[in-house]
């Protein structure tokens, strides 16, 4: 089979992008809401109140982290946060719309974060949700699950994942 290498762009978030942002986290939540019930506008409200809380949560908690767009074919389709220091790099956020989840671009992306955490000599970490489609993406791509305490990892929805580069050969 003859597979074509996926090819995506990254830029820096910018304010004229919160639409597309809050549009993007809204589509990653459909599903979730869609079983409440609630009226749009209730829905709506919700879902900037969330976005609003979790913007600031993480520009609070990772100041100078990378926020970035993922453009394929010079369309905005998702968007990457990584939190970058001496110790390690963190993907803060990934998240692609709908119609562009399972076409490569995710592979893709986190292929080049892996490779450019790999350069620095860093192990690359992220959080997923257990039941996450994506988490087979990571584990594919050389992640493996962080050891938790059994308490902690009974209560947690999500898991701790690392990749780490392999070692340097000087």
């Amino acid at each position: 089979m003859l597979r074509t290498t996926v090819s995506i762009d990254l830029r820096a978030a910018t304010a004229s992008d919160e639409p597309f942002l809050f549009a993007l986290y809204a589509s990653t939540r459909e599903a979730e809401l869609a079983a409440w019930g609630w009226a749009p506008a209730q829905r709506d409200a919700f879902l900037r109140m969330q976005w609003m809380a979790q913007s600031h949560d993480w520009a609070a908690r990772h100041p100078g982290a990378d926020h970035l767009v993922v453009c394929h074919q010079g369309r905005p389709v998702g968007r990457l946060l990584v939190a970058k220091d001496a110790a390690a790099w963190r993907v803060v956020d990934i998240a692609l719309l709908p119609s562009h989840q399972g076409s490569g671009v995710g592979t893709r992306l986190l292929t080049q974060v892996r490779d450019e955490a790999g350069k620095a000599g860093v192990p690359l970490r992220l959080r997923v949700l257990r039941t996450s489609p994506a988490r087979r993406l990571y584990e594919r791509l050389g992640f493996e699950v962080d050891a938790a305490p059994p308490e902690q990892e009974a209560a947690d929805p999500y898991v701790a994942m690392t990749w780490n580069p392999a070692p340097r050969q000087d």
